[in-house]
């Protein structure tokens, strides 16, 4: 509901970088009220509301972070509890908004969902997690990894040894620009492995510091 209803407190917190902590479970679904469209469902996506299929282009609440201006955004899935509570912690401590994308699996009404994510045979090639200071590698051998050709990412095999690390991106969640951020946020399954870990951290001031400065002068 952050994406729908919600929406208007969404972008305008991120904005001001008001010191909250927004932690956003995306299960592609409504499943407390029992299983209607959402604006994270997917293209195609049966529910109780679009039951010839969803035909409403899904939210990517990371890219609606950025594009907020978010100091601090993140995603992490549920069952990856090590990283998950890592993330919360920095979360916690940032100064400003914090936003973290939770995918959570709804066994009711979107059982699965994120499968490939958390299943052992399969998560490591479907996930790529985020490294500050260090190239994006992925893959059960670690044998794959993403650079950009132009200003278009590509995924592209290090075991054949015509690519090496040193070509590869590398993260900087402390860009000072959104721009990386928002294009690891367009790294969309299958054609990429989905980002996990933080996309941005920036240090700016925050809401209540600038008012507390404001009413002091």
């Amino acid at each position: 509901d952050a994406l729908a209803i919600g929406g208007n407190h969404f972008i305008h917190a991120l904005r001001r970088n008001i010191g909250l902590k927004i932690v956003l479970l995306n299960n592609r679904i409504y499943g407390l009220t029992k299983g209607q469209a959402s604006p994270t469902s997917e293209i195609g996506q049966k529910t109780k509301t679009t039951p010839y299929g969803n035909i409403d282009r899904p939210f990517n609440p990371v890219a609606v972070a950025l594009g907020a201006g978010a100091t601090f955004v993140a995603r992490a899935v549920d069952t990856d509890l090590a990283n998950l509570a890592a993330l919360l912690q920095r979360a916690a401590l940032h100064r400003g908004t914090a936003f973290v994308e939770v995918l959570q699996n709804c066994n009711m009404f979107a059982d699965g969902t994120y499968a490939a994510l958390t299943d052992k045979a399969t998560r490591d090639d479907a996930r790529i997690v985020l490294e500050h200071g260090k190239p994006l590698i992925f893959g059960q051998r670690r044998d794959r990894g993403i650079r950009l050709n132009g200003l278009r990412p590509e995924v592209v095999d290090l075991a054949a040894g015509a690519v090496r690390e040193a070509d590869l991106l590398v993260h900087d969640e402390g860009a000072s620009g959104a721009g990386l951020g928002f294009l690891l946020s367009q790294l969309q399954a299958p054609e990429f492995p989905v980002p996990l870990g933080v996309f941005r951290q920036v240090t700016e001031p925050a809401y209540e510091d600038l008012c507390a400065d404001q009413a002091a002068a």
